[in-house]
């Protein structure tokens, strides 16, 4: 029986993945990877942590070279060539080896891409000067680290506030260099909902890092040894280097050229098992489009978790086995100075333009026992379905103990579990780690309580809108926390304890806005209301949430 015949144009996370796969299964199969650039795989996200001289050693980025990873799997490796062309009736690729500059073609019996993303850089005046860069790849990597180290910039502006940007940000502050942000949204992390990525805003002006939102550049120019970068607010920003981190979009040139079929979000369209609309072609990666796990919609998601997935599949289901991917929850975490910032599943903003119905929690509780050293809160949002509670996302930002929260409920939502499972979750604990309810839990119980009606709750968002006539907030909060934090407009301060003696104080005919801290003493003081004849909403997350997501100081 004649062996099959894989080509992968493109290594990294999901070619790389796909050949060692098909490897596995089939010890007999002939199996090429085209690689345009010299590495065939390296660690993507440590690049910027390697300019900052957190990874000290460049060899510590490459996961494996051409040569190891020859010697275990026996797999035919092309580095430095690049994919010119697909002859799909053929069934040939051609290819141009990038050091000699002779092309060539071949054969394939099943063929999988994985070309990757490319960043996005505008046609702007000035961009090509050699004082801008992007960050995609190792000789990128090594530009900059050359760039940084010889050059010793003071000033740094980065275009983008994704995860690429952020980490440079972090890792050229930490060498002692002045970073701004430059933003076109409203907000940094796209993925986030604004009132969490605010917390993320305030944590940059407390590092002075300058984080200018709602701005676009709409030029360069270099003066001296200088680089001039202008806004389209007529603002002129004078600096040593400008890292681009505006996002990246699909390289799809060699699919779309061939005749395959390109989503309508630039990707390469596939089915569940990663077949392009031509059978005998896979795609993975940062090039394809794929499903919203929770939403149902195609989405491009570059994230390097899904890419090996699929990888994976592709090798799997072009060698007769049948593996689908379900779609992508978009789980992702990323390290900004001390913070942490996750998200997984659908955020506010991306249900509401699915016309998705939901609800909202907001919790702060405590990454391990308080009377533990070192516990610190987390702000935790979370997203669920109005009837069922089957949970649809979150959005977590701390200091630590992120992670693994984040990673349970991506566990939950794959497993389709509700806010009444989170409730019932027996997750591991001690004082260092966890409290015996730990944040997972009580954003459990925050959101069983919304669904079993005993909580009504008032967003942040949605506070601005009442009826001052109707609705009087109730703070209630120790004396001494109003002294240092102030209060929301002209709120009656009850203390909680004290609240079922001065119940006589308050009208029936009036609904009271109940608040404290993060929310546990107003959803009692909302209990007590109610039970006794009052009616009452509870704002969910308490002040905390409030002041965090107003507008950053200046």
């Amino acid at each position: 029986m004649k062996s099959t015949k894989i080509v992968i144009v493109g290594g990294v996370a999901g070619g790389a993945t796909a050949a060692a796969r098909a490897r596995r299964l089939d010890e007999q199969a002939e199996i090429v990877i085209f690689e345009r650039g010299e590495h065939i795989s390296f660690a993507n996200c440590g690049l910027p942590y390697y300019i900052g001289g957190t990874i000290k050693k460049r060899d510590n980025l490459l996961v494996t070279t051409a040569e190891d990873f020859t010697n275990r799997y026996r797999i035919d490796i092309r580095s430095s060539c690049e994919v010119l062309s697909i002859h799909r009736t053929e069934k040939k690729v051609e290819f141009k080896n990038l050091l000699t500059g002779t092309t060539d073609t071949e054969s394939y019996d099943k063929l999988i891409l994985s070309p990757g993303a490319e960043p996005i850089r505008p046609p702007l005046p000035g961009i090509d000067s050699k004082q801008i860069f992007n960050l995609r790849n190792i000789p990128d990597t090594d530009r900059i680290k050359e760039y940084v180290d010889q050059k010793k910039p003071d000033r740094a502006v980065i275009v983008g506030g994704g995860f690429i940007g952020l980490e440079m940000v972090e890792n050229l502050a930490t060498k002692g260099i002045e970073t701004i942000i430059i933003e076109k949204m409203n907000q940094v992390m796209a993925p986030l909902d604004y009132e969490m990525a605010s917390l993320i805003h305030e944590h940059l002006w407390m590092k002075q890092v300058d984080c200018k939102l709602d701005s676009a550049v709409s030029s360069f120019k270099e003066a001296a040894d200088k680089i001039v970068v202008t806004t389209d607010r007529g603002e002129e920003i004078e600096c040593d280097l400008v890292i681009l981190s505006i996002g990246v979009r699909p390289e799809n040139t060699l699919a779309r050229e061939s005749g395959l079929e390109i989503g309508k979000s630039g990707g390469i369209k596939v089915d569940s098992s990663m077949k392009t609309s031509d059978p005998d072609i896979y795609a993975v990666g940062d090039a394809v489009e794929v499903m919203d796990y929770i939403t149902q919609r195609p989405v491009v998601m570059p994230l390097a978790g899904p890419a090996n997935k699929q990888g994976r599949i592709a090798a799997d289901n072009a060698l007769g086995r049948k593996t689908l991917f379900p779609g992508t929850l978009g789980t992702s975490i990323v390290k900004i100075f001390d913070l942490s910032v996750a998200s997984t599943g659908a955020s506010e903003k991306v249900l509401k333009s699915a016309n998705t119905p939901y609800e909202v929690s907001y919790t702060h509780a405590a990454s391990n026992a308080t009377y533990y050293p070192g516990a610190v809160m987390l702000a935790f949002k979370l997203i669920f379905s109005p009837g069922s509670g089957r949970i649809l996302g979150a959005q977590i930002v701390g200091e630590k103990g992120v992670d693994k929260r984040i990673d349970v409920i991506a566990t939950a939502i794959r497993g389709n579990m509700t806010v009444f499972d989170l409730e019932e979750l027996e997750l591991a604990y001690a004082p260092p780690y966890s409290s015996a309810k730990d944040p997972v839990n009580i954003a459990g119980y925050v959101g069983a309580n919304i669904l079993k009606g005993d909580m009504n709750i008032l967003n942040w968002d949605e506070l601005e809108n009442i009826d001052q006539n109707r609705y009087r907030l109730i703070d209630l909060r120790e004396d001494i926390e109003l002294k240092l934090t102030g209060t929301i407009n002209e709120a009656i301060h009850i203390p909680l304890d004290t609240l079922r003696d001065r119940l006589s104080e308050l009208d029936k005919d009036i609904h009271y806005l109940t608040f404290c801290a993060v929310g546990l003493r107003a959803y009692i003081a909302h209990r007590i209301l109610v039970q006794n004849g009052f009616k009452s909403t509870n704002m969910s997350g308490g002040y905390i949430t409030w002041t965090g997501f107003q507008e950053t100081p200046e």
